[in-house]
C-alpha cells in the first residue's frame, strides 16, 4: 500500500501542500523564507515553455497534413476560446450583478493609496488596448524566447509552422524528425524537473500562508467564495454541457489531470503544469497535431478563470466604491477585458495586471480602488489558474472529438471507465469542404 502510494507524484505534491500550509501557518517567518525555492521552481518549468511551444506548434501543423487542415483546426479552436472566454466574462459579470459582494463595503476613494498598486499599474501600460497587437510582434526572432512571452513565442510558432508545412518533403523531413527528437529532449528534461514538484508546491503554498495568513481571508470572505463559487460554476456547468456535447463526462477528465491540478492549486500558474497536460493530452489519445496546435494557444487566448476574475472584481470593486455602473459601461468593461487578457498567461501577476489594464482604460472606476482587493489576490489567483488549466484540457479534447483526431478506444480505456454516449452534435464548419 504505502509503496503504491510513493509511486505517486501526485501524492507527494498533496502531502507537501498540507505540509507547507501548516508550515506557514504555525511558523509564518520561516514559511516566508521559502519562497525562492517556489521561484526556483516555477523559472526551471517556464524555461522550457519557448522552446516547447515551438516544437508542439511546428509537429501541430506540419504534421497535420495540410496548411488548410491546420488553418482549420486553428480557425475552430480561436473560435471556440473566444466564444467560450465571452461567456466567462458574462458569468462573471452576472455574479457580480445578482449577489452584489462589495455594496456593504463603503470604502471612502478619497483614502486609497494608489502607490500600493503602482507597480502593476505601469506593468499593464504595456496591456493597454491600443499597443496590445503591436506587443505581438518580438524585436527579433530570439528576443521572444529570451523574453518569454508566450504570444511572440506563438506567432513565431505559426509562421515556423506554415513554412514548413509549405516546404518540399525532401527538406521537411529532416526538419520534422529533427523537431520531433528535440521535443522529446524537452519533455525529457521536464520529466526530471517535476521531481522537484513536492518541493516547489509545499514551498509555494507555505509562503503564501506565512506571509498573507488565514486571517486576512475573513474580511473579503464573501469575495473570495462567490469567486470560486462562480469559477466551479463555468467548469462544471458550462464546460461540463460542452463535454457532453462532444461526448465525454468532464468529472473523468478532470480526475485524469489531478496531479497537474494540485501543481497549479499550490503554484497559482497555469503554465506550471502546460507541458505535462499537452503529454497527458497525447497519451489520452488525442493526435499530437491538435495538441500541438490547441494547448499552446489557449494559453494565450483561452484565460476563462482571468476573464471571470476581471469583471467580477471590476464590479466589486465600483460596488465597494458606491459607483454605479450603466448597462453601456458594464458593457465597455467586457469589450476592454476581452482583448487585455489575451497574451496574459505570459506575464507575471497576470490576473491582477490585466485588472489594471482593464480598468486604465474603461472611465468611471479608478484604478487605485485595486488596493481593496491587493491583500486577496494570492488567494484568488489560484482558482483563476486551475480555471484556465481546465478550459484549456477541455478544449483540447473538444477540438480533437470534431476534428475526427481522437482515438476514443484509448480514451475510454485510459480513463478506465465504460464508454460514453458519443457526440450529440457536431462541429461547426469554418472552412468549405473536408479533408
Amino acid at each position: 500500500m504505502m509503496k503504491r502510494f510513493a509511486s505517486k507524484l501526485y501524492n507527494w505534491v498533496a502531502v507537501a501542500i498540507i505540509l507547507g500550509a501548516l508550515l506557514g501557518h504555525f511558523y509564518p517567518i520561516v514559511a516566508v523564507k521559502m519562497q525562492p525555492f517556489a521561484d526556483g521552481f516555477i523559472s526551471l518549468i517556464k524555461m522550457l515553455i519557448p522552446p516547447v511551444i515551438l516544437c508542439s506548434v511546428v509537429l501541430g501543423i506540419a504534421g497535420s497534413g495540410s496548411i488548410k487542415k491546420a488553418g482549420r483546426v486553428g480557425g475552430k479552436a480561436i473560435l471556440y476560446f473566444e466564444v467560450v472566454s465571452t461567456l466567462a466574462l458574462v458569468i462573471g459579470l452576472a455574479m457580480a450583478n445578482v449577489f452584489g459582494p462589495g455594496r456593504s463595503f463603503h470604502a471612502d476613494p478619497s483614502k486609497l493609496d494608489p502607490k500600493l498598486v503602482a507597480g502593476y499599474v505601469a506593468q499593464a501600460q504595456h496591456l493597454t488596448v491600443t499597443d496590445h497587437l503591436l506587443k505581438m510582434i518580438p524585436k527579433t526572432v530570439f528576443s521572444a524566447f529570451t523574453e518569454g512571452d508566450v504570444l511572440q513565442v506563438l506567432l513565431i510558432s505559426v509562421l515556423f509552422g506554415f513554412s514548413v508545412a509549405a516546404m518540399n518533403d525532401k527538406y521537411k523531413a529532416p526538419l520534422i524528425g529533427f523537431l520531433e527528437n528535440l521535443s522529446k529532449m524537452f519533455f525529457g528534461v521536464m520529466n526530471q524537473i517535476l521531481y522537484l514538484a513536492p518541493l516547489g508546491a509545499g514551498a509555494a503554498i507555505a509562503f503564501t500562508i506565512g506571509k498573507f495568513g488565514l486571517r486576512s481571508l475573513v474580511p473579503m470572505a464573501q469575495l473570495i467564495l462567490l469567486f470560486y463559487a462562480t469559477c466551479a460554476i463555468f467548469i462544471f456547468l458550462v464546460l461540463g454541457f460542452i463535454a457532453r456535447l462532444a461526448g465525454f463526462n468532464i468529472f473523468k477528465v478532470v480526475g485524469y489531470i489531478k496531479s497537474e491540478l494540485l501543481l497549479v492549486l499550490a503554484t497559482s500558474s497555469s503554465e506550471s503544469a502546460l507541458i505535462p497536460l499537452m503529454e497527458k493530452m497525447e497519451k489520452l489519445g488525442l493526435s499530437k497535431s491538435v495538441v500541438g496546435l490547441v494547448i499552446p494557444t489557449g494559453y494565450s487566448f483561452n484565460l476563462d478563470g482571468t476573464n471571470i476574475y476581471m469583471t467580477l472584481a471590476s464590479i466589486f470593486i465600483a460596488q465597494a466604491l458606491g459607483i454605479h455602473l450603466t448597462i453601456g459601461q458594464q458593457m465597455a468593461i467586457l469589450v476592454v477585458a476581452m482583448i487585455t487578457s489575451k497574451g496574459a498567461a505570459g506575464v507575471t501577476g497576470s490576473g491582477f495586471i490585466t485588472l489594471a489594464a482593464t480598468l486604465a482604460v474603461v472611465p468611471g472606476i479608478p484604478v487605485a480602488g485595486m488596493a481593496l482587493i491587493l491583500g486577496i489576490d494570492k488567494f484568488m489567483s489560484e482558482a483563476r489558474a486551475i480555471t484556465n488549466h481546465i478550459g484549456n484540457c477541455i478544449a483540447a479534447v473538444v477540438m480533437a472529438s470534431w476534428e475526427k483526431e481522437l482515438d476514443w478506444d484509448t480514451f475510454h480505456a485510459t480513463l478506465g471507465r465504460k464508454k460514453e454516449a458519443q457526440p450529440m452534435v457536431k462541429a461547426p464548419v469554418l472552412a468549405a469542404g473536408a479533408e
